[in-house]
């Protein structure tokens, strides 16, 4: 709650947190070290905690001191169904009135800063106009990712038909509320050997899982392991870039400042207090070589040993690299690391770039150097950026947004060799025969699963490599997850249709999943997909899984970018991507949560007689 409360007593934990490989003691962490870990029923049929062990929730109004109260409007100012931002002096708070109650919550949301007052208003819950986080207006609780933080919940009181707000000054200023954890009582020390719940990968599926579990009062081992140097950070700012350094925390800009050349700290999704405080312990550089689920055991590349009684695989993906004549040149990166992002800033900095890939991360990524570099140049196989996901309008659109701020287009080729002087890149030779100076070399052209290391454990890869779960995000094996860039599953509102999603909203809402099935709460992924990007300061929205589509129907102007494009296959919309139109992609993004079919003809009907813009026929509002 996002009342006054005291401060909870400090909890000390003889857990270290962070522990590089070369870092690792053998005595702390031997491979033959045994423990008897607490472990859950195998098959995950019971939880491991008892009631009593949950945390309190301290009292949201046990004194004035640190409070503000205030008259915010009159009863009658607020309709069912709107929102307003209202000013208590500390701060301001968002006001809606929802089945014939207000609430009261905080008004920015916790993941980029988004003024939900923008958003969408429905079935009990707020959607972020920006990015699609969903909160509920009865507690502030996140429902819907992506994002880690729900909001502060503030009093609300009626007298005298005016409508009263109670808020602590503290919650006003913070604007984000981490739910109440529960902590470890199993620390590492004299089982290092073996823990309750093993987590395979510290991107956001597996932070996710961890935070859940500790959310939903589980209180013994959790072991997280990463082969990145760092603690869990915000991988997609690699590569929509920075005009600046982006501080972790809150903020007001519309726009995340993009990190291309942040560094790590200020990418962290977590403080190191975080992981301390909760008992989530991090390997870092900790590669698991090969999973013995038989003995529920992984093996890791020093030789260590470390059992389990739950295991979540959230090994991400590599990313694909170029297969010609002198690849292995100097100055040729894939962006997975930030120092990859830093040294492509400083290398492409005065010179000649050229990105090779015409998807998300090689657009962002050219879009940023075009403030650095000298000239920037796109290599693509498709005629079109974006084509398979967009179609051919948008993406013809958004080409000339580039070609306008100097980015250079070779399409429908692709690269036959790269050239070097002196052991570094000096030119792109594609097959069309047209040479390319390059100083430094950005490949964007898609990834493969990480999984290489679970071939012969007994868990089952697809012909991809990619690993399938059911709707419980469960593999083949009991007790056994998966969940994030390196897995299939059934996509609900489309057909249970198996399908791969690496977004990171998406790893975010099956790491959640997972949780709570180790739990034995028989959770199901529902989560509708949906994404973003950021270019020359302008925002693409997408919502739904659009694979497949056979029409595509325009409302706005391309030319202007702004726009909203609705994809369809047969009678059905499946997916809806938008710029400048908020909060349209939001709006249909909680339709298709809802369990409702947008069809054709409604959106054809729409795009022909409307010419205002509005919206209230996707919610049933209006004419």
């Amino acid at each position: 709650m996002g009342g006054c409360f005291s401060k909870p007593k400090p909890v000390e934990l003889k857990i270290e947190v962070v522990l590089p490989e070369k870092d690792r003691g053998k005595e702390e962490l031997s491979a033959g070290g045994k423990g008897s870990p607490r472990a859950y029923q195998g098959n995950g049929a019971a939880r491991h905690f008892h009631a009593d062990e949950r945390l309190p929730a301290p009292h949201p109004y046990p004194g004035t001191q640190d409070c503000v109260e205030a008259a915010v409007c009159h009863v009658k100012d607020l309709e069912n169904g709107q929102m307003r931002e209202v000013e208590l002096g500390w701060g301001k708070v968002l006001l809606l009135k929802d089945n014939g109650e207000f609430h009261a919550l905080g008004h920015k949301c916790p993941h980029y800063g988004a003024p939900l007052v923008k958003g969408v208003l429905s079935r009990g819950r707020v959607r972020c106009p920006w990015h699609g986080a969903c909160f509920s207006v009865s507690s502030g609780d996140l429902e819907d990712f992506p994002g880690l933080d729900s909001l502060h919940k503030f009093q609300v009181k009626i007298e005298k038909e005016k409508v009263y707000v109670r808020a602590s000054k503290q919650a006003l200023q913070l604007q984000r509320r981490t739910k109440v954890m529960a902590t470890c009582i199993s620390p590492s020390a004299g089982h290092s050997g073996s823990t309750n719940v093993l987590i395979v990968g510290a991107g956001a599926a597996g932070l996710v899982c961890a935070e859940t579990l500790r959310q939903e009062g589980f209180s013994d081992r959790i072991v997280l392991c990463t082969l990145d140097r760092y603690l869990p950070y915000d991988r997609p700012k690699l590569s929509k870039l920075p005009r600046a350094r982006w501080p972790p925390g809150p903020i007001s800009s519309r726009h995340p400042r993009q990190s291309l050349d942040a560094q790590p700290e200020q990418l962290a999704l977590r403080p190191k207090e975080f992981f301390r405080a909760h008992g989530i312990e991090v390997l870092t550089e900790a590669q698991v070589v090969t999973v013995d689920v038989r003995n529920k055991k992984a093996v890791f590349k020093d030789g260590f040993k470390l059992e389990y009684s739950k295991l979540l695989l959230a090994p991400g993906s590599s990313p694909k690299t170029l297969n010609c004549k002198g690849k292995d040149v100097e100055n040729v990166f894939t962006i997975r690391t930030p120092e990859d992002a830093n040294r492509v800033v400083r290398l492409a900095r005065g010179r000649n770039a050229v990105v090779v890939g015409a998807g998300f991360l090689g657009m962002e990524v050219a879009a940023y150097l075009t403030e650095k570099a000298h000239s920037v140049s796109v290599v693509e196989l498709e005629e079109t950026p974006f084509r398979r996901f967009l179609g051919e309008r948008v993406g013809r659109a958004l080409m000339r947004m580039f070609e306008n701020n100097r980015v250079k287009f070779y399409m429908q080729t692709e690269v036959s060799e790269l050239r070097a002087q002196e052991g570094k890149l000096k030119e792109v030779v594609l097959k069309s025969s047209k040479v390319v100076r390059a100083d430094v070399c950005v490949v964007g052209i898609g990834a493969v699963p990480a999984t290489g290391f679970l071939r012969q454990s007994g868990i089952s890869l697809d012909s991809r490599g990619f690993i399938p779960v059911n709707k419980m995000m469960q593999t083949n094996i009991p007790g056994v997850f998966a969940a994030g860039d390196a897995v299939t599953f059934p996509l609900a509102w489309r057909n249970s249709r198996k399908v791969n999603i690496p977004h990171w909203q998406m790893a975010h809402a099956q790491g959640r999943v997972a949780a709570q099935n180790m739990l034995a709460q028989e959770a199901e992924i529902s989560t509708v997909p949906y994404l973003w990007t950021a270019m020359f300061g302008k925002s693409l929205r997408y919502a739904g899984y659009g694979e497949g589509f056979d029409d595509v129907i325009i409302q706005g102007d391309l030319d202007e970018l702004k726009f909203v494009a609705f994809y369809t296959k047969g009678d059905e919309v499946i997916s809806v991507a938008s710029m400048n139109y908020d909060p349209i992609v939001s709006k249909v993004a909680e339709v298709l949560a809802s369990g409702r079919t947008i069809r054709k003809r409604e959106v054809e009907l729409f795009v022909l007689h409307n010419k205002t813009g509005d919206m209230s026929w996707l919610t049933g509002k209006g004419s």
